[in-house]
């Protein structure tokens, strides 16, 4: 499939007066092609990645956030006195502080202390409590906490536990995988996603597949278990989403902080895109197996905005 001169988002449902407006603008984002980057491929290899950093809350994330919020909401799990509590490494977090402050409720947000100073910035400014936890305890530190509190006020909190919720799959089952689909005529030959959650990698194959078995579903992660990739886990060393689901996995992949720091760059200044370390090692994943190809549509992911980053540098 040659690459259009453009793309239109895939619809969302229209606004309703039963919830807040801003759930609905979550979503529909373009798929865009890396031309530049993919300049040296042949006319028969394409390069796209989903611009997620145009969500509302700057990330991939809030997809799960809505959905996981909407699920409790229904169940009657997230009740009108609770404050929703989760660890986060940053991008879900906003994404929840973001749409419970549209619905005027409180959210405490456990997170490693090492985060960067723009996502806790971010945090705060929607209203949102913090517990830094132990930077070199990662994500995992966070996780316990928050269990450790909730098991000590469980009538205190909604918990929504996105490392263990269907819900956060669920909503990359239902629309990330199926706007992919549509926005490559249904043509999308790899996936390729970094494993943070595992939620993004797990919905979105489960559905491409179901769409096409021999699409390729390449899970990425970072090369050493010390790295400065945010959001994504070093899967051998830490502990791993009850929501992962490795029979999805046809390639396995690694991608070290810095060759995404250095394709971050490239993303910035060849293709406009101002995005964040994982996005970059997602691209360079991508590029990759793009290289390996003599014909394919490899679509990735670009998970949050870079100007979360910029007191990194």
């Amino acid at each position: 499939m040659p690459y259009p001169d453009t793309l239109s988002p895939v619809p969302e449902a229209p606004k309703t007066d039963s919830r807040p407006a801003l759930l609905d603008q979550i979503g529909a984002t373009p798929l865009l092609p890396l031309r530049r980057i993919g300049a040296h491929l042949p006319d028969t290899v394409t390069l796209w990645a989903k611009a997620e950093h145009l969500n509302p809350g700057g990330s991939v994330k809030d997809r799960p956030a809505r959905q996981m919020i909407e699920a409790g909401l229904a169940s009657g799990a997230y009740q009108p006195h609770h404050t929703l509590i989760d660890a986060t490494s940053g991008n879900t977090g906003i994404a929840y502080a973001m749409i419970a402050a549209a619905l005027n409720r409180d959210v405490v947000l456990a997170l490693p202390e090492n985060a960067s100073a723009e996502r806790k910035a971010i945090l705060r400014a929607y209203g949102a409590e913090l517990i830094l936890t132990d930077p070199m305890e990662g994500t995992d530190g966070a996780q316990a906490y928050v269990r450790r509190e909730v098991e000590a006020h469980p009538d205190r909190y909604f918990y929504p536990d996105q490392y263990n919720n269907d819900a956060n799959w669920q909503a990359h089952y239902t629309h990330t995988a199926r706007e992919i689909i549509d926005q490559t005529d249904g043509a999308v030959t790899h996936f390729v996603a970094g494993l943070g959650t595992t939620g993004t990698f797990t919905g979105v194959s489960r559905r491409l597949k179901e769409h096409n078995a021999s699409v390729t579903c390449v899970a990425m992660q970072p090369d050493t278990p010390l790295h400065g990739l945010e959001g994504l886990k070093h899967l051998p060393t830490a502990e791993v989403p009850g929501i992962y689901d490795d029979t999805l996995v046809d390639t396995h992949a690694t991608c070290s902080t810095e060759d995404a720091t250095a394709m971050t760059a490239r993303l910035a200044q060849e293709e406009g895109l101002l995005v964040g370390p994982s996005a970059g090692a997602n691209v360079t994943t991508a590029l990759r197996i793009a290289e390996t190809l003599d014909s394919g549509h490899v679509v990735t992911i670009l998970c949050d905005t870079g100007t979360r980053y910029l007191s990194d540098d």
